[in-house]
């Protein structure tokens, strides 16, 4: 059968953990480059049906077909080495450091903003008409999304900052999901229809994805968005890059990891010794 039950796939999780962590730095580098460039052109793309349809949900009905497309070449976002990398330490895989992890978050992050930037640089050129006329409809909505959410928050002060990070930590439940969901099949089809439903979810409710957001507001400035580099970093995504980290920590890489590691359950009884029969009965109702 191609799909695989969780305590298989959680298995695959922490080897992709493992493997992240020895990767070479130019692979690391080019793989989270390619992501980046990947997933701003699907947000400019959903973007861009969007405005043009007057209806959100289409847009967020085909902007998984980027993170389909990235996942299955085999490039890495920052999103997803938050939740798998971890599991590799906390698995205690021979070599795996919090050093290791840290350069590997690091090596990601300068890929994926490399990449993303690539992109907001190419689409701003192209609602522009090369920076030679003002920006089209979609260069407009994008710079106006820019300044929502960075000012927008940091307007609304305590409250504004509280829902930006929880937005986060909720983006990368459903994208961590969507990430480890593609484990659960070893069909293409099955990866793709299981990665695109948590997916769909997140775009369309407006989570905040600090990858996406790396193309989105760099984007914004440069399409004459009322907003600074500043007001990017400081209102949005250093509090995105913390809430996607806890999300998928905590709701995907710990939860699964605690319940469905099966192998390392077996290794700690084994150490154990043998186990009662008694002990092995039901309780009494």
């Amino acid at each position: 059968m191609s799909y695989l039950a969780p305590a298989e796939f959680v298995t695959k999780m922490v080897d992709a953990g493992e493997a992240k962590v020895f990767m070479s730095t130019k692979d690391t580098l080019i793989r989270a480059y390619m992501a980046g460039a990947i997933l701003a052109l699907a947000a400019a793309f959903a973007v861009t049906i969007t405005v043009n349809t007057g209806n959100p949900l289409v847009g967020a009905l085909l902007f998984p077909v980027g993170f389909c497309m990235l996942y299955l070449l085999g490039f890495d976002l920052l999103t997803g080495v938050f939740t798998l990398v971890p599991l590799a330490l906390w698995d205690r895989r021979p070599g795996v450091t919090l050093k290791g992890l840290m350069r590997n978050w690091g090596l990601v992050f300068v890929g994926n903003f490399a990449g993303a930037m690539t992109t907001a640089v190419f689409m701003a050129i192209i609602f522009t008409m090369g920076f030679t006329q003002e920006p089209n409809a979609v260069g407009q909505k994008i710079g106006i999304i820019g300044e929502g959410r960075t000012l927008g928050y940091a307007e609304a002060g305590f409250g504004g900052m509280l829902t930006l990070f929880i937005r986060a930590v909720m983006c990368n439940w459903m994208v961590s999901t969507g990430v480890v969901a593609a484990m659960m099949s070893t069909s293409v089809s099955g990866k793709v229809i299981a990665m695109w439903m948590p997916i769909l979810v997140f775009f369309y409710l407006g989570f905040e994805h600090s990858i996406v957001n790396m193309f989105l507001f760099p984007s914004g400035i440069m399409l004459g968005g009322q907003f600074g580099w500043s007001d990017y970093f400081l209102f949005n995504e250093i509090p995105t890059i913390l809430g996607n980290v806890v999300g998928g920590l905590t709701f995907v890489g710990a939860t699964l990891y605690s319940t469905h590691n099966l192998a390392k359950r077996r290794d700690a009884a084994s150490a154990a010794g043998p186990v009662s029969p008694l002990a092995q009965q039901p309780a009494a109702e």
